[in-house]
């Protein structure tokens, strides 16, 4: 009895996502750092974090799109964009939080706009959400003229540049929002319905869920994490640049599947998100360091983004099987 107790609980800790996934970083990350031993230095490290913040930040929305059964392809743009706009009322004159408010704004109703049109006029998300990424695209670069939007404040440059005990404001900050809204999901019954509404949309409203009204919020809020992804990256890098996110929604969707969610919804944490924007990046810096050529570095993600999928379908099926079988 002792032993079934003991391998059911095993079994329980391994079916757990996230410590698949800190385990595959653990090991990975040993076996990259004996290949190549720059990859464990700190300054590497240090630079790997830095550079999720993005997508990440991007994620925490996105994991509870996906989780309702819902995504947004438009995050790329989104974040370019409301990045221009900051960058640009900034350059003009405006001071620096008046620029990031405005920039944020703008991502809410990019949110409202999409969130609307699936909710309520029950448009396709997918479709929709390709067309406005597109839309942004085109008003991005008919705002800066084609090209990167200079001349940012000192203030504003500090916001992706500065530093606490050495690391970057952008790392605190990513992590301070994975850290509540991780509890808010976990613990909070209002959180916890996004789940219920990617199960099974009806009978969450037979339930009493405003269902539309919980997707607008969620869209808005997946803009307004790409938003803000939008003005720390500009930031950081002082300008403003109007080639940015052209694959951020693939990555960040693949992040998001790797760590567990699902696209047919009912499923994803905010840390396996996350964990799973690491573990690209340590794919892709381990890559990098090994010198392989980018484009088996895009191939290599594709494949990892189709295991992904086939996993979470063959966990569907044999959930199903399961399921007519008790019956």
């Amino acid at each position: 009895m002792e032993n079934e107790i003991q391998k059911g609980s095993w079994k329980k800790i391994f079916a757990s996502r996230e410590i698949i996934l800190i385990l595959v970083l653990l090991i990975g990350g040993i076996i990259v750092s004996i290949i190549t031993p720059v990859f464990a230095t700190s300054t590497n490290i240090l630079a790997m974090i830095m550079s999720i913040t993005v997508n990440g930040l991007i994620a925490v929305g996105m994991v509870m799109l996906l989780a309702a059964g819902e995504m947004d392809l438009s995050v790329g743009m989104t974040m370019a964009y409301v990045g221009v706009v900051a960058a640009y009322l900034n350059a003009h004159g405006l001071s620096t939080a008046l620029s990031v408010i405005i920039g944020l704004l703008v991502a809410l109703l990019i949110g409202f706009i999409n969130g609307y049109l699936v909710a309520k006029v029950k448009l396709n998300a997918f479709i929709t959400t390709l067309g406005m990424n597109c839309a942004l695209e085109g008003l991005m670069l008919v705002m800066a003229n084609g090209r990167s939007v200079t001349g940012i404040t000192n203030l504003f440059k500090k916001l992706g540049q500065g530093t606490l005990f050495g690391i970057q404001y952008p790392v605190y900050i990513l992590f301070i929002i994975v850290i509540v809204f991780d509890l808010l999901l976990r613990n909070t019954r209002r959180f916890r319905e996004i789940y219920f509404i990617g199960s099974n949309a009806s009978a969450a409203r037979l339930n009493g869920i405003n269902v539309s009204r919980v997707k607008i919020c969620l869209f808005c809020f997946c803009s307004l994490c790409a938003g803000l992804a939008g003005v720390l990256i500009t930031a950081r890098f002082g300008t403003a640049s109007v080639t940015l996110g052209s694959s951020t929604a693939m990555d960040v969707i693949t992040a998001c599947i790797i760590g567990g969610a699902s696209l047919n919804g009912g499923k994803g944490t905010v840390w396996g998100a996350v964990l799973g924007s690491l573990f690209l990046a340590m794919l892709s810096t381990a890559l990098n360091l090994l010198s392989v050529n980018i484009y088996w570095q895009n191939f290599a993600t594709g494949v990892i983004l189709i295991a992904a999928i086939l996993m979470d379908a063959i966990s569907e099926r044999r959930k199903g099987v399961g399921e007519v079988i008790s019956l």
